[in-house]
């Protein structure tokens, strides 16, 4: 049996044993979706460590860190720590408007009393969802696929069944619990990468590594610096602020976490989140201290490690990109099953996990469509995201907006920023991906804004009216 069959065998069992030992299976719809609203805080914050690590940003960040040293590694990393800090005080107050909750389309629904509104949020919220576990199983599946030679078809059912067979048993509990120990595991990898990897180098490596490969990126405000910047620090730095707004995923665990807790549990998560990009990075400086030229920096990683630690450490690293993957996957699916309660209500369990098998099948068609790679996918899903940004801020900040504003904002934004990102990515423009990114993002606020005061302007208008006729 080829060892990579072995690998997520195994890693399969680790994850179904640890979920049917140390949870219940589940059969109320809102535990299955937000477990006892006591969850643990320690456990939480690994789980949301976990599920912000999406598989790709295992590579990202040696891929900056290689190219652009310190330079590319900060606009990657502290972007998307800074963005679950910034979350804390959104999930405090939605979990405090609404104890009982478990979605976003749901609070906002409550909030503006209208269908219009909760439909478009489940539209983003749905989407983004299936892109997310597109991305996941493509991005996953081809590294996978490569370093076993197992074919990739194959890889990415399977990791959609392994998802699929632990969330489905005890939900919410099941992935936060999975999270946690996939967290671990990526937690170890990178000790055991950087173990070796400072000992198979010459000392003085790292620092040499620190401007890039080619030496060029020697400070944040240097002309190459600045560079980096707006071609790929502003719009990256867009898109994640928005990322834990866009995504059920995270509003499913403010529902769930204790709520004394809450804050803790963001802020921790944010910074074990960072350990992982981090060493990723300083293995990608590593490389380009050595002056090693990598035949893709896409994988530089898997490159470097197969270069230049002992053979084995290529299970850790198969361990971590599994890890990486399923940890989103599962969550994804989670946050799925509590969007259907929006949809069929809260009594139908077989509906939530009818929904989560729906997505798997979605994210699988998608990460095996011809030609199809995950800079397509991410323009999508960004866009996606960032579109209610600012309509889900302005609402939990207290301001009082109008359904009709919101529904145009968000469609606003769709129509006009996505294709400016597209053609900025397509074409390699930091600035139309800038423009892009901005536009997505204040088009939805700046037009809810407009026409919520419009119709109070209007509603002012005919009250005044009524008035003076009697």
């Amino acid at each position: 049996m080829n060892q990579g069959w072995i690998i997520l065998m195994l890693y399969g069992a680790v994850m179904i044993s640890a979920t049917v030992l140390f949870t219940r299976k589940e059969s109320n719809v809102e535990k299955f979706c937000v477990g006892s609203r006591n969850e643990n805080w320690i456990l939480s914050a690994l789980s949301i460590a976990a599920t912000w690590i999406w598989a790709p940003s295992l590579f990202v960040s040696t891929e900056k860190a290689y190219t652009a040293g310190a330079v590319g590694l900060f606009w990657f990393l502290v972007p998307n720590v800074l963005c679950l800090m910034f979350f804390i005080p959104f999930a405090s107050q939605i979990r405090k408007e609404m104890p009982g909750g478990m979605t976003l389309s749901g609070y906002m629904k409550n909030k503006y009393n209208s269908e219009s509104v909760k439909r478009a949020y489940l539209f983003q919220l749905l989407s983004l969802s299936g892109l997310s576990t597109g991305v996941q199983l493509l991005a996953g599946s081809q590294i996978l696929s490569v370093s076993t030679g197992l074919s990739f078809r194959k890889v990415t059912i399977a990791l959609a069944l392994i998802a699929f067979s632990y969330s489905q048993f005890s939900g919410i509990k099941a992935s936060i619990l999975t999270d946690a120990i996939q967290m671990v595991f990526m937690l170890a990898a990178c000790a055991v990468f950087m173990f070796f990897g400072k000992r198979a180098v010459p000392s003085g490596t790292i620092i040499q590594g620190l401007t890039g490969v080619d030496g060029e990126y020697t400070s944040l405000f240097c002309q190459e610096g600045i560079e980096i910047f707006l071609e790929f620090g502003l719009p990256t730095a867009i898109g994640l602020l928005s990322g834990p707004f866009g995504d059920q995923s995270f509003w499913q665990r403010a529902f769930a976490v204790k709520r004394e807790c809450l804050g803790r549990a963001f802020f921790f998560g944010a910074i074990l989140f960072g350990i992982v990009p981090l060493s990723m990075g300083i293995l990608g400086m590593i490389g380009a201290g050595t002056g090693y030229e990598v035949s893709d920096a896409g994988i530089a990683n898997f490159e470097l490690i197969s270069r230049f630690l002992p053979p084995w450490t290529l299970v850790p690293f198969l361990f971590m990109i599994i890890s990486g993957l399923l940890s989103t996957v599962d969550s994804n699916l989670c946050a799925v099953s509590s969007l259907t309660t929006d949809i069929f209500g809260k009594s139908d369990l077989k509906s939530t996990k009818s929904a989560m098998i729906a997505l798997l099948i979605i994210g699988v068609l998608i990460a095996n469509i011809p030609g199809i790679t995950v800079t397509h996918l991410f323009l999508f899903y960004g866009t996606l995201r960032s579109s209610t940004l600012l309509t889900t801020v302005l609402t939990l900040k207290g301001m009082k907006l109008r359904a009709k504003g919101i529904v145009w904002g968000i469609a606003s934004s769709l129509a006009v920023g996505l294709p400016i990102f597209a053609y900025g990515s397509i074409c390699g423009s930091g600035l139309y991906k800038t423009m892009g990114s901005l536009v997505t993002v204040l088009l939805a606020g700046l037009v809810a804004i407009v026409i919520s005061r419009r119709e109070a302007r209007y509603e002012k208008y005919l009250g005044q009216k009524t008035v003076g006729k009697k």
